[in-house]
């Protein structure tokens, strides 16, 4: 059962976050924001390279397989590749809001223990906003969709503007994003918490 912090609880002014006219349709797939990304980014060899779709509102679904370099006991995936997987669901969500943003908190909880091999079914929705602060919640399923729940997170995120991530980055590599010739892929590298 979850005991979400009271840091995790919108306040009483918060309002009901509304979908970006801009945002994906419902079911397209949201592709990675980066390719270094260690969530969705192809270019990371044992990475999670977790696949998003648009859901209805300000939600989205995203699947990712266990694999061998994600364990932590034997045969198990590690509770923080479960917490990345969460962490990186949660910060897509902020593509349908189509606002900068990086974790403030987040925390977990493990129901149960997810074998390597096994896919992962993320859920994820935004449920308050307020101010800089959105407010967000998803679980991770085993067997399916609508299969018993292993892993679920409460999570507070921060909208930032670009800068946070040109002042605190490596400069090698905020360089290189920013000199992308792809527009697209230039401004989708900041979306989300790195």
């Amino acid at each position: 059962m979850s005991r979400t912090s009271a840091a995790l609880q919108p306040p009483a002014d918060a309002v009901q976050p509304v979908r970006h006219p801009d945002a994906p349709a419902p079911g397209e797939l949201l592709g990675a924001h980066y390719g270094a990304c260690f969530g969705c980014g192809d270019d990371q060899p044992h990475g999670l390279h977790l696949q998003a779709r648009a859901g209805e509102g300000v939600s989205l679904t995203a699947e990712f397989t266990v694999q061998p370099a994600h364990q932590g006991a034997p045969g198990l995936a590690h509770g923080g590749v479960l917490t990345s997987a969460l962490d990186e669901t949660l910060g897509s969500l902020n593509w349908l809001l189509r606002t900068i943003a990086v974790t403030g908190r987040l925390e977990t909880d493990f129901e149960r223990p997810v074998p390597v091999g096994t896919t992962l079914y993320l859920a994820a929705e935004v449920t308050a906003v307020a101010g800089r602060k959105i407010y967000s919640t998803a679980t991770g399923r085993v067997g399916g969709p609508e299969g018993p729940v292993a892993v679920r997170a409460d999570a507070l995120f921060i909208e930032v503007k670009v800068d946070h991530f040109v002042g605190h980055g490596r400069q090698e590599e905020i360089q290189a994003a920013m000199s992308d010739p792809d527009q697209v892929r230039r401004a989708r590298a900041f979306e989300v918490n790195p």
